[in-house]
């Protein structure tokens, strides 16, 4: 689990309502992936995990254990 996490880490390409931008991964610059996930929130990928310190984008059972 990393401090920082990148904005591809943060956009949920996995959901049904990412379908008509999945074209976009790997060539879309942060701003623009910022911009679509501002205008349309489900595309931000969920549960969302911080302590303050760390961040976790999505349900990962280790990054999870690590918090507890």
């Amino acid at each position: 689990m990393s401090e920082l996490s990148s904005v591809d880490e943060m956009f949920a390409w996995k959901s049904p309502s990412s379908r008509p931008y999945r074209e976009l991964r790997g060539t879309a610059t942060d701003a623009e992936l910022v911009e679509l996930m501002a205008n349309e929130p489900r595309l931000i990928r969920r549960p969302i995990l911080t302590d303050g310190s760390q961040i976790v984008f999505g349900f990962k059972q280790g990054a999870y254990d690590e918090f507890i």
